[in-house]
């Protein structure tokens, strides 16, 4: 049964026990809602969690397990003649994956019957014509072992949605029940039901923090795997990105360094770009516009926060390149060599973080107290003095955490980069040259089908660690200051 309607199903039942336990407390007080300890609708709510929570809860453990499980057994069914490789296990299964799913569309799409997807002696070249027919996307001859798992697993899959349709159901009748059973007028509903709310509520707030613990464990056992195969000794300290994965690890320099200096190139041409337009807008917005200019001008320009960063790689690299080109390529200078380099990455990365640097630090020099500003005009300073002297240094610190957010910002950026930067990951000062950064290595490495254990996939998690490791201290180290600033003027 689809997801879709099984949710349904349990909806209607939670629904259905809601008006059932409301209507059976009710009853036990006579018809009198002032006999009852709590409000009807506490009854009521009491019976819909004890169904719902359960139910979906079962359904979000299954589908979560289930898939680990059922590969874990298929894994078992797969002959090691198969596995060129010990690193391509991953690779085998998403061929696995991949049939599966192309028997289930070839049945349903007619191209097969369900006793020929079910034939575990059915030829390997025949089942490869229909499923191309079904439009199934088969990247090799389908061979008879892992056509015979990729039907295990369909199997499998099915039969395990059978399961989890009939518990599931099975717990919302049950939690429903229960539900409707307590509703009597002497049961505390209200503080029974606030106490689900409440632990309905911390689960939700545990979900950002467990979430974060397993990426930051995901990257942890995978980088040490890659440490396993690649010297960290060489990864922090060679000046050469030159990948050569051949057999485990092959030839490879690995060097971080020419891609932290990109990634850091870049961002420094970005914040160059967004500091001055974006803070003198702020101070313009803040101190001088009327209330209707701001109210305007304003929206406008945080509409720049809202276009997608794809956007800005387009226009980067159809509209920011050519125009250096002209000025700085052959036709020019002659500094320039191509479309893509750091400054068309960092000048488009940069007028996309002009309404983060506005919008922070608009908001940071209108939390300076009017009173300081009230002091220094008593004293005879006229009005840019009193912005010079007294409300930016009053704002420093809060609009230091915001050039550090958005440094934070840039550092992060991949579609600018892709698009702008090029693919060239060098040590150079020439801003008018292809570099790279750590991002964009990410994205090339794990673009494509490769297996996750095999070194050229394993290295994105050592450059996502490094990354990780870089943002988080120049978030910290913002909102300290930003914290700091808070407390002194709050």
């Amino acid at each position: 049964m689809p997801l879709l309607w099984l949710s349904v199903i349990v909806l209607a039942l939670s629904a259905s026990s809601f008006f059932l336990g409301r209507g059976r407390a009710l009853a036990s007080a006579g018809g009198d809602s002032r006999g009852l300890h709590s409000l009807p609708v506490y009854y009521g709510s009491n019976a819909f969690m004890r169904a719902v929570v359960p139910a979906f809860g079962l359904m979000l453990i299954w589908l979560l397990v289930q898939p680990l499980v059922i590969e874990n057994r298929i894994s078992k069914m797969i002959p090691e003649a198969e596995v060129a490789d010990g690193s391509s296990l991953g690779l085998v299964m998403s061929e696995v994956r991949r049939t599966s799913d192309g028997l289930r569309n070839a049945v349903d799409a007619g191209v097969m019957d369900e006793d020929t997807a079910r034939n575990a002696n059915a030829d390997v070249t025949d089942m490869t014509a229909r499923l191309k027919e079904a439009g199934q996307v088969v990247t090799n001859q389908i061979t008879q072992p892992i056509l015979r798992a990729a039907q295990a697993y369909r199997q499998m899959t099915a039969t395990s949605n059978v399961i989890m349709t009939i518990l599931v159901v099975l717990a919302a009748v049950a939690g429903g029940a229960w539900g409707v059973m307590q509703s009597d007028r002497e049961f505390r509903a209200r503080n029974t039901v606030e106490q689900g709310i409440m632990a309905i509520l911390i689960a939700a707030a545990s979900v950002a923090v467990l979430t974060t613990i397993g990426i930051i464990l995901s990257l942890i056992f995978n980088t040490a795997e890659f440490f396993r195969l690649y010297p960290a000794a060489d990864f922090f300290t060679l000046l050469e990105w030159a990948p050569s994965f051949s057999g485990r690890g092959g030839a490879s320099s690995l060097g971080i360094l020419p891609l932290l200096w990109g990634t850091i190139y870049i961002s420094i041409v970005a914040l160059l770009v967004a500091v001055p337009i974006g803070l003198f807008s702020a101070i313009y917005l803040s101190e001088y516009a009327t209330p209707r200019v701001r109210g305007i001008a304003k929206p406008l320009l945080e509409i720049l926060a809202g276009i997608p960063t794809i956007v800005y790689g387009l226009f980067a690299l159809l509209t920011i390149g050519p125009l250096l080109m002209s000025v700085f390529g052959d036709d020019g200078v002659g500094w320039m060599g191509g479309g893509r380099s750091v400054m068309t990455a960092g000048i488009a990365m940069g007028i996309m973080l002009i309404p983060f640097v506005s919008s922070l630090s608009d908001d940071i020099i209108n939390a300076v107290p009017q009173s300081l500003r009230d002091g220094s005009y008593g004293l005879g300073a006229t009005q840019s003095e009193t912005i010079r002297q007294v409300v930016l240094p009053a704002a420093l610190p809060g609009i230091v955490g915001a050039i550090l957010l958005a440094a934070s910002r840039a550092i992060g950026e991949t579609m600018i980069v892709v698009l702008g930067a090029g693919a060239a990951a060098r040590l150079s000062l020439n801003p008018f040259e292809a570099m790279t950064t750590v991002t964009a290595k990410i994205v090339s490495q794990l673009t494509g089908d490769s297996d996750f254990a095999s070194p050229e996939a394993l290295v994105a998690f050592a450059l996502g660690i490094s990354l990780f490791v870089l943002t988080l201290g120049l978030n910290i180290f913002a909102l300290y200051i930003v914290r700091k600033y808070r407390e002194q003027y709050e």
